[in-house]
């Protein structure tokens, strides 16, 4: 069966609802994307009828659920091409996976005047922890600079790398300019050096198919919010070879073996990781919304994107006094903009009442932000439910907005 837009949006119950009297449009797609009805009916099923803590409970319901819980990080895995299920660690999200990273492996094996290299195009999720280990430890932030379309030179990882880089942290692609730098290319430099490397997929994965072994990248990331699942649910890969050389980051239940007056014995990863009672709907919600997804990619989701992507983009660039960040990434999902004189808050509110989702504001990226030398911005993002007459929609808001400042 190959990729129908009609039926595939007749799977997002919220589609059909009205904004201000308008049928929603919704281009928030990067900050958070909406949930078929098998998610919701999913999760649903499961708390009805199966819910129960995991692990150690020996009654039907806590077996129940566990199996339920630990299919879902074997899904994640088959997903990914991880290894081994083990290495597929949940977290509440994308921040709490790179902030896990930054305590266990990087707090715990670095030392003052170790460095770390990151991109001006990270989120804030990618570039805070490692301010704490700045400020904590002494560790040293080397930054690549991308130009303004988000492009990168390999030769500026290969001079920024010394004795004393301890792990690169790159995005798999821009929530801001949708570029999507050549991952595989930065990896094998990093894999020639013996550095560890992070992938931030938050935005990347549900774009483009991921083959972890592929890749070879050490950690990687993403929040199941952006993949069509539940909010509160993320994932993080990590390579089983670092397991013994991070120390769990939380204390409490499950991430131990033994707890004595005197001592205590960690559990082997993911437990370790994984402490207290996690989030065991959503991990259930994930692990549908990743078989969802995976069969709207056999029919090919990828080659719509593609083509809503670009009619997107064609039909911004016919505004007059429109600026378009990052011009030249005409395949990307998204579209980060500003209109000349005016607040990109006013027309995201603006066209609102036209029931028109975007985003505006710095987006989570101050530097990028200082280097594109503009304070904030107005972004439009797709995803596989987008059709061309949302960009539409969206276009004619745009206009009608734009011509309220005349």
């Amino acid at each position: 069966m190959s990729f129908n837009i009609d039926r595939t949006r007749k799977d997002f119950p919220i589609l059909s609802r009205q904004i201000q009297g308008n049928k929603l449009t919704y281009l928030d797609n990067a900050a958070s994307s909406q949930k078929p009805l098998e998610v919701l009916e999913g999760i649903k099923q499961f708390e009805s009828s199966e819910y129960s803590n995991v692990h150690r409970g020996l009654h039907t319901l806590s077996v129940l659920s566990t199996s339920a819980y630990e299919e879902s990080r074997k899904i994640t895995q088959k997903f990914l091409n991880a290894k081994l299920p083990e290495e597929i660690i949940f977290t509440s999200g994308g921040t709490d996976s790179i902030n896990l990273i930054a305590s266990s492996f990087a707090d715990e094996n670095f030392i003052e005047d170790d460095e770390i290299i990151i991109t001006t195009m990270e989120h804030h999720a990618n570039i805070v922890p490692w301010h704490f280990l700045r400020e904590r430890k002494g560790i040293k932030i080397k930054w690549i600079d991308c130009d303004q379309n988000g492009k990168f030179k390999l030769k500026q990882f290969e001079e920024a790398i010394n004795s004393r880089t301890k792990l690169i942290a790159v995005t798999q692609m821009s929530n801001v300019l949708g570029v999507t730098p050549n991952i595989k290319k930065i990896i094998n430099l990093a894999q020639s050096q013996n550095i560890p490397i992070l992938i931030d997929g938050c935005q990347g994965v549900v774009h483009e198919k991921i083959d972890l072994q592929d890749l070879g990248c050490d950690f990687y990331l993403f929040s199941g919010h952006k993949i069509y699942g539940p909010t509160g649910i993320g994932v993080l890969y990590v390579n089983s070879k670092y397991h013994d050389i991070m120390r769990p980051w939380r204390g409490g239940g499950d991430m131990i073996k033994q707890v004595k007056k005197e001592v205590i014995t960690y559990n082997d990863a993911p437990n370790k990781f994984e402490a207290g009672t996690p989030n065991i709907s959503g991990a259930v919600g994930l692990g549908i919304a990743i078989k969802y997804f995976e069969k709207k990619i056999s029919q090919g989701v990828f080659a719509h994107e593609l083509k809503v992507s670009n009619y997107l983009h064609e039909q911004i660039k016919t505004i007059k006094d429109v600026i378009v960040y990052g011009e030249e990434n005409f395949d990307s999902p998204i579209v980060t903009f500003n209109v000349k004189d005016q607040h990109p808050h006013d027309i995201s509110t603006i066209i609102d009442n036209y029931g028109v989702a975007i985003r505006a504001g710095q987006h989570c990226c101050g530097p990028l932000m200082d280097l594109l030398g503009i304070n904030a911005s107005a972004r439009a993002s797709i995803a596989m439910y987008t059709s061309e007459k949302d960009i539409d929609n969206f276009i004619e808001a745009l206009e009608k907005s734009i011509s309220l400042f005349k």
